[in-house]
Order: C-alpha cells, then sequence, then structure tokens
C-alpha cells in the first residue's frame, strides 16, 4: 500500500496536515486519537473484516500489561509469570491459527494420510508484526523495565500505520515517550525533509530497482525448467538485490514517514551486504527482527550461558523459529536453519582466533546469504534443487548467442538465449544488476544521506527527482515481500 498513489496523494498529505493543525491550535489530545484513527483507517484499507481482531489484540494486550504492573489488585493474586504465560499464549495463539492452521492441517494429512479440509484463512495484514511487538512488550513489562501506559499512546505504539503492516519492530519504550512528548507535536521542517528523503529513495529503491530485478528473479525461479550455471547466479544475484531493495526500500519509507510526524523509528538496514562476518550481516539485516529473536527468543532459551552445545542448539532453535516465522512452509524452516547454521559457522571459526582478510570474509558471507536466499525464495522443492544445481554448473554452462566464441566453445560452454521470455531486454537486466551492486557495495546507505541532508536546493531538487521517477513507476502492480508476513 506504500507504493500505491491513493496512499502517497490522497491519504498521507491531509493526514499530516490535519495532525499538526490540531496540535498547532493547542488540541494534542484530539491530535493523538486523529491520529489513531487515520491508522486504524489505515489499516481498514486493506481488510476491513481483520479491523477489530486488531483492536481486540490491542486492548486485550494492554489489559494483560496493566495486570502485570499490578496483579495482586488486579487478578486477586494470581502469579506474575501465570499472567505472562497467558499473555503469551494468546498472542501465539491468535497468530497460529490465522497463519499456521492450513499448515498444519497440511502436514497431518502428508504425515498420517489424513483429508482433512483446509480453512483457507486470509492471514490479516501486518499479524506477525504487532504480535512479536506486543509479546516484547509483555516480556519487558514483566521484567520490570516498563511502568503502567495510557491507553491511547499504546494503542497508537501497536497501531501506528507507517509501521503496522510491516514493522519495523519497534518496541514500547522506543516509541511511548515519543506519542507524549510534547515537543514532538509541533511541525519540524528539518524532519518533514529528512523524511521526504527518506520516502523517496525507500519508492525509487521499491519501484524502479526491486521491482524491475523481480521479473528476472521471478523468471529463474519459477518458469525456467533448467538453469545453466551464469544463469543460476544472475537470477540468485537478481533476487538478493531484490529483497534487498524491496525491504530496505520500505524501511525506509516507514522511518520517512515516522520522522514527517516527528517520530524516530528505528532503524531496520544498514548496508548488510557489506558485512564481514555473518554474526554481522545479522546486526544489519531486518535489525528489529534479529533484536526480537536474541533478546525474546535466544536468551530466555538460556543464550550462551549453558556451554557450547546448548549455544548451537539456542542459535538453530532459534532461527528455525524466525524462519517460520516468516511463512508456513518447509522451505522458509530450511532458510531459518541455515542462518542457524550460519550464524554457527562463524561462531566455530572465531574460536580458532584466525583472522581473514576482509575481502574474502566479505566474499564467503556474501555468497553463503546468497545460497540461503534459494529456499527462501523457493516456492517448491524443485525450484530449490533447480537452482542448487544451477549454481554449481550440474545443467551446463551457457552464455547468450551473441557471445559466442570458438575458445570459449572449445571449453564445452554452450550459447543460446538466456531466460528466453525476458525477450530483448536480457542486456537490460544484466546492466541493472550490475548498477544495483554499485549502489549496495558502494554507495551510502539512506540513513547514512539523510543525516547528511542540508536544507538546500541540491538536496531538493535530487529528493524532487527520486519522487518523480518513482511515480512514474506507480502504475504498475506492487506489493512489498514483507506485506506477506
Amino acid at each position: 500500500m506504500f507504493s500505491y498513489f491513493e496512499y502517497i496523494f490522497l491519504f498521507l498529505p491531509p493526514v499530516l496536515a490535519v495532525y499538526f493543525f490540531l496540535n498547532h491550535r493547542g488540541y494534542t489530545d484530539a491530535g493523538k486519537i486523529f491520529l489513531f484513527a487515520a491508522s486504524l483507517c489505515f489499516y481498514a484499507f486493506w481488510n476491513l473484516i481483520y479491523l477489530p481482531l486488531l483492536l481486540i489484540s490491542i486492548a486485550a494486550n494492554f489489559g494483560i500489561g496493566r495486570a502485570l504492573t499490578n496483579p495482586a489488585g488486579v487478578l486477586l493474586n494470581i502469579p506474575k509469570k501465570a499472567v505472562l504465560a497467558a499473555g503469551i499464549c494468546f498472542n501465539v495463539g491468535l497468530l497460529g491459527y490465522f497463519k499456521y492452521s492450513d499448515f498444519f492441517i497440511q502436514n497431518v494429512n502428508s504425515i498420517f494420510g489424513a483429508n482433512i479440509g483446509l480453512m483457507k484463512i486470509f492471514v490479516p495484514l501486518g499479524i506477525s508484526y504487532y504480535t512479536f511487538l506486543q509479546v516484547a512488550f509483555l516480556v519487558d513489562t514483566y521484567r520490570g523495565k516498563l511502568g503502567e501506559n495510557k491507553f491511547l499512546p499504546y494503542a497508537l505504539f501497536v497501531s501506528f500505520f507507517p509501521k503496522v503492516s510491516q514493522g519495523p519492530i519497534a518496541l514500547q519504550w522506543e516509541m511511548v515517550p515519543q506519542f507524549v512528548d510534547k515537543a514532538k507535536a509541533r511541525f519540524n521542517s528539518e524532519n518533514f525533509a529528512r523524511g521526504m528523503l527518506l520516502m523517496a529513495m525507500g519508492l525509487f529503491k521499491k519501484m524502479v530497482l526491486a521491482d524491475n530485478l523481480g521479473i528476472w528473479a521471478t523468471q529463474g525461479f519459477d518458469n525456467a525448467q533448467v538453469l545453466p550455471f551464469f544463469e543460476a547466479w544472475f537470477c540468485l544475484l537478481a533476487f538478493s538485490f531484490q529483497i534487498y531493495f524491496d525491504f530496505c526500500g520500505y524501511s525506509d519509507i516507514a522511518i520517512g514517514v515516522g520522522l514527517m510526524f516527528n517520530i524516530r523509528i528505528p532503524d531496520n538496514f544498514l548496508s548488510p551486504y557489506k558485512s564481514l562476518n555473518y554474526q554481522e550481516m545479522w546486526h544489519r539485516w531486518h535489525i528489529t527482527l534479529g533484536r526480537f529473536l536474541r533478546e525474546y527468543i535466544y536468551i530466555p532459551l538460556g543464550g550462551s550461558r549453558h556451554g557450547e552445545i546448548r549455544t548451537y542448539l539456542n542459535l538453530l532453535i532459534t532461527f528455525v523459529i524466525g524462519g517460520l516465522w516468516h511463512g508456513p512452509t518447509w522451505t522458509y524452516v530450511m532458510w531459518g536453519a541455515l542462518n542457524g547454521l550460519g550464524l554457527m559457522g562463524h561462531r566455530l571459526w572465531t574460536k580458532t582466533g584466525i583472522r581473514m582478510h576482509w575481502l574474502p570474509a566479505w566474499f564467503f558471507t556474501f555468497m553463503f546469504w546468497n545460497i540461503t536466499a534459494i529456499p527462501w525464495r523457493a516456492t517448491e522443492y524443485k525450484h530449490v534443487v533447480k537452482l542448487f544445481r544451477g549454481i554449481l554448473g550440474l545443467d551446463g554452462v551457457m552464455l547468450p548467442a551473441n557471445l559466442e566464441v570458438p575458445f570459449l566453445k572449445s571449453l564445452g560452454i554452450t550459447f543460446g538465449p538466456w531466460l528466453v521470455n525476458l525477450g530483448a531486454k536480457q542486456s537490460y537486466y544484466i546492466y541493472l544488476i550490475i548498477a544495483s551492486a554499485a549502489l549496495i557495495f558502494f554507495a551510502k546507505n539512506s540513513i547514512e544521506l539523510s543525516e547528511r541532508l542540508k536544507p538546500t536546493m541540491r538536496w531538493a531538487l535530487f529528493t524532487a527527482l527520486l519522487l518523480g521517477i518513482s511515480i512514474i513507476h506507480l502504475t504498475q502492480v506492487s506489493q512489498f515481500i514483507y506485506a506477506n508476513f
């Protein structure tokens, strides 16, 4: 929805105008109520039927949070741990019912030969995100990190429209104090300009780069019968760059729109493909999800406090859960397990004390990430096998026909059409991949650029140019990948 014409031109401008008008007139409570109502309208635009579910989730978790801050007075001395357990079960139960019911039924049918009909439940928008952030809220409240909340700031924290559908997974202590800070109720031209720049960069990454890279990835993963060596690697790189620009593009838009309202949403992507080891990769990639997995799953499991074997097991369990969070398929579980193995390998390597030069360190980190992306993108196991066969060269090596030379032919390399459905645009996509690599590996990331912004005509023209190019692409149907989670 963030890349829809209606959002950019018909929703966001009037919401900003009314919100700051109410605050300017001194009606700050009315401003928060209006922003909450606007967030609910944004959510309902996707599917009105699931709006009550969001409201029930907000009300129930707020009540459980209040019970955790004063359980003796509210729940007649029921132990806080029992209140917390009930709250977590409520949230996980909602998520499990709506997102994993059919996955469970499919596996029961497969294992036991049953014929149970699928429920075919439509997954509510953002349920994975608002479930995780409210579980974190309950755990932090139980740990004594948070005091009592007022309902309106809490409801805004959960439903704030820039992040409700796809994150980032912000925490209560990061967001609620900002909603009650009166200084943030006043319009701030510098925040607005930085927000506009971030939104422009995010739209450009999504509409111009990610969506076009996705065309090649789709042809390779879903449509091609076999993938020779070079086609397979270009296809895999196209997808790795697609998800990079798609995910960080969304985060740029969310953080940028938040800044327009003077709300600082936490950073979510900080040039992860520049990482020199796998632990660093997860400190830079989907930062708020990595933080949640670490703080609310890995550490409660025992973290690294109970010996090496237990540590490795905790890492594997944490990332299998993270994989399953992405979607109810075994390919996502495989992706999570591979990432857990990657972190285990990094931990084992650090124990050797051997320091690797930055170039091979970066190369191995990036290549392993690409390999994990295969089950992440593949919709069926046969596609996983096809990509692995391709990148290993088991289905031959072929180059485009216009590159045919006798020397290469003598080496057993064949020549022919690449991904024929791309037609005459094959060269365009190759150039796009090369340009994407240059931006990813050598350019500054969006957060760094926005922090350097000065109120000059040059920055204004740069922002306008990115917005203009992105708006031209708004006519194509587009959805952020993380909206599916």
